[in-house]
């Protein structure tokens, strides 16, 4: 296992993470924490496909990554959060008629999945939040 790899990865998703748990918790910009938790998401994954020296696609589609993976199980009810969260880092999220900002609501049961993903990555990879910086 590459644990210095999946580390960096781990460490950088965690940054994303609490910056949209503080956005949350001061209940503000939706569309923002979205792309937070995205990215959180991301690198949560491909800390994954690092821990076993994989090639890290150079793709957003979180499903996409969840593809390449085989250490982690998800169910239909996550598959369709992974779905919903990628929508929130594409490029066509920038304001036009068809965009609108992701409810609190919405938010709060993909903001919960990325916590309970973190701590199964970190549960996998066997990394302790002391190494977290």
């Amino acid at each position: 296992m590459n644990k210095t790899a999946s580390l960096e990865w781990v460490t950088i998703a965690f940054h994303d993470l609490k910056s949209a748990q503080i956005l949350y918790k001061v209940g503000r910009y939706t569309d923002s924490i979205g792309s937070d938790l995205q990215q959180s998401i991301e690198k949560l994954l491909k800390s994954l496909l690092a821990s076993k020296n994989a090639k890290i696609p150079k793709t957003h589609d979180l499903y996409e990554i969840f593809d390449l993976i085989d250490t982690i199980n998800l169910t239909e009810y996550e598959l369709e959060l992974l779905d919903t969260a990628t929508l929130y880092l594409k490029e066509d999220r920038y304001p036009n008629p068809n965009y609108t900002l992701p409810s609190r609501e919405e938010i709060k049961e993909i903001l919960d999945f990325t916590e309970e993903l973190f701590e199964n990555v970190c549960n996998i990879l066997e990394i302790e939040m002391e190494h977290i910086k």
